[in-house]
């Protein structure tokens, strides 16, 4: 997912934001007439396109960041595509869809793809719309067969306003009973409708933030039996 101002966002964050230097006679824009190229950046992880956060989003530890929690960044993963039913005023993805087309023995990383899978995903504005979220059985079923990195094309594996409960999120990382400080979960990915199901290896880009949260580029390469 491109992040730029179009992007997909969620949770009211402004869009990202592109400024250009200006000091005296200095210029950062070659457009303008300047040498370089000199913006200023801002982006909030969470509400703007794809991310990757920690359990430091639920800590009060300082150390509970990006940083510290991801020290590896090439994982098998499995791609399923689950699809979400209509609960009342909710959207939900099931555990028993998720245990009725996962593999019998689970890799590290799961991405869960959801239907109807189209392209304004890509510059969705999901804020205020009560989007689609993960049972939160999901996330206890997952920490317990050991997948440590959750990734969804959804704005939060939880419902958008559940009172601060997020039950899916502390159920995954287990906190704070036995949090699992080595596991993240990967918000606004987009995963094409032509990449089919199966193992692929996992490529988690981050960047080194100390912040519970970074932007993400997770990148998957498809696996083959030798």
């Amino acid at each position: 997912m491109i992040l730029n101002e179009d992007s997909a966002n969620c949770y009211y964050a402004d869009k990202v934001g592109f400024e250009t230097y200006e000091m005296g006679d200095f210029i950062g824009s070659v457009a303008r007439g300047g040498v370089v190229n000199y913006q200023k950046i801002t982006l909030t992880p969470h509400g703007n396109g794809t991310h990757t956060e920690c359990y430091g989003h639920l800590s009060a530890d300082n150390s509970a960041n990006i940083y510290n929690c991801l020290k590896e960044y090439m994982f098998v993963c499995h791609l399923v595509t689950l699809p979400v039913h209509q609960q009342g005023e909710d959207q939900l993805v099931t555990l028993q869809d998720l245990k009725n087309n996962m593999l019998q023995q689970m890799p590290e990383a799961v991405i869960i793809r959801t239907t109807p899978n189209t392209p304004d995903k890509l510059t969705r504005q999901y804020s205020g719309s009560n989007p689609p979220y993960l049972e939160a059985s999901i996330g206890k079923f997952l920490a317990d067969h050991k997948v440590k990195h959750l990734l969804v094309d959804l704005p939060s594996v939880d419902r958008e306003v559940d009172g601060g409960k997020l039950l899916c999120h502390r159920a995954f990382w287990q906190h704070p009973e036995k949090t699992r400080k080595d596991s993240t979960i990967t918000e606004l990915v987009y995963v094409n409708s032509t990449v089919p199901d199966g193992l692929y290896l996992l490529n988690l880009q981050v960047i080194s933030l100390w912040s519970d949260a970074s932007p993400s580029k997770p990148i998957i390469y498809p696996l083959s039996k030798i």
